[in-house]
């Protein structure tokens, strides 16, 4: 360490780079952005890239920012800046560089003649465009599922309250459902909602549905970690009681049945497994006292209980709750 100084390196993330770590940290892509903003995929991508000579003047690059801001929810006079100090920069390089040589500019003389006949075939082919256009965009809509983002919470999102926003984007003219109750949409495809939470492992299941009868949906998994008695007049759970057999622990099989799952156990009042399990795949688990299982999908879970018969949690493809414990006072 020379003359008593110790060198440090700052690290300065440049437009492109922060706004590809806001994308990638809320799972959001280029044409998600694209789709909803209205601005032209080649020139987000050209922002981030810093390709600032590929892009329009500065007065549309700073309405590109201004609603790409908008839309992640970020200060959009930040990115301004940001854009035009680098954009300043990238300036005086390219004059004080050997490669900057100023084009002559020639006069360029069109060969057309906007007489009345001229006019007459550019609208009818701007008609005929805009026809095309539009069934093409329809066509897509009925073959293709609506776009659905989900900007909060974040993946497997942890909570003490017993309560969490829902919010996110979708396309306009669908249908938005959380937990099958309908959302309200506002006029730019945004929505928020506050979702009620139990203790433990909670599922939201976040569903839109276009004109066409397409759907997308996608479910959230959500730990609350509010401590609550366990009720039996709760709606959303059942509660399945057996004698104590011999003062033995109790024991849980869980299978996923023909798909892919998502579960979380808890023992005792403790979370001792939250994931996935595949087609096929069987979990075994145990406790003193009281097991409550989470699952997404009833009519994919099958259970089987201190050795009792297997048998499927539901009928129906939504999240349920079971609890499982030993009766009190009962005697084999």
């Amino acid at each position: 360490m020379p003359n008593g100084f110790v060198k440090k390196s700052v690290e300065t993330l440049t437009l492109g780079e922060k706004l590809k770590k806001i994308r990638s940290e809320r799972r959001i892509s280029l044409t998600d952005i694209a789709r909803f903003t209205k601005i032209q995929l080649k020139y987000l991508e050209n922002i981030e890239e810093g390709l600032y000579e590929k892009l329009p003047s500065d007065v549309y690059v700073r309405g590109f920012l201004k609603s790409y801001a908008k839309f992640l929810g970020v200060n959009g006079e930040s990115l301004i800046r940001l854009y035009q100090k680098e954009r300043g920069i990238k300036r005086s390089l390219d004059k004080n560089g050997n490669n900057y040589i100023k084009q002559p500019e020639f006069l360029n003389i069109s060969p057309w003649v906007f007489g009345p006949k001229t006019m007459i075939f550019f609208s009818l082919a701007i008609l005929i465009l805009a026809g095309f256009f539009y069934v093409y965009k329809e066509l897509g809509s009925f073959a293709n599922n609506p776009k659905l983002v989900i900007l909060a919470p974040e993946p497997n999102a942890a909570t003490a309250n017993d309560f969490i926003a829902v919010e996110g984007k979708v396309e306009k003219d669908t249908k938005l459902f959380i937990n099958d109750q309908p959302v309200i949409i506002d006029d730019e495809g945004g929505f928020k909602e506050n979702i009620t939470l139990q203790a433990g492992t909670n599922f939201i299941n976040v569903r839109c549905l276009n004109r066409f009868g397409k759907e997308t949906m996608e479910t959230l998994t959500v730990h609350s970690n509010l401590q609550k008695e366990i009720s039996e007049k709760n709606d959303n759970e059942e509660i399945s009681a057996v004698p104590d057999i011999f003062g033995k622990k109790i024991e849980l099989e869980v299978k996923a049945k023909s798909r892919l799952i998502s579960l979380s156990i808890e023992a005792d009042g403790h979370l001792i497994f939250s994931g996935e399990i595949k087609e096929g795949e069987i979990k075994n688990f145990q406790a003193e006292k009281n097991l409550v299982l989470n699952s997404d999908k009833a009519d994919e879970t099958l259970v089987r209980f201190n050795g009792q018969d297997q048998e499927l949690l539901g009928e129906k493809s939504q999240p349920i709750k079971k609890v499982f414990n030993v009766a009190e006072g009962s005697n084999l």
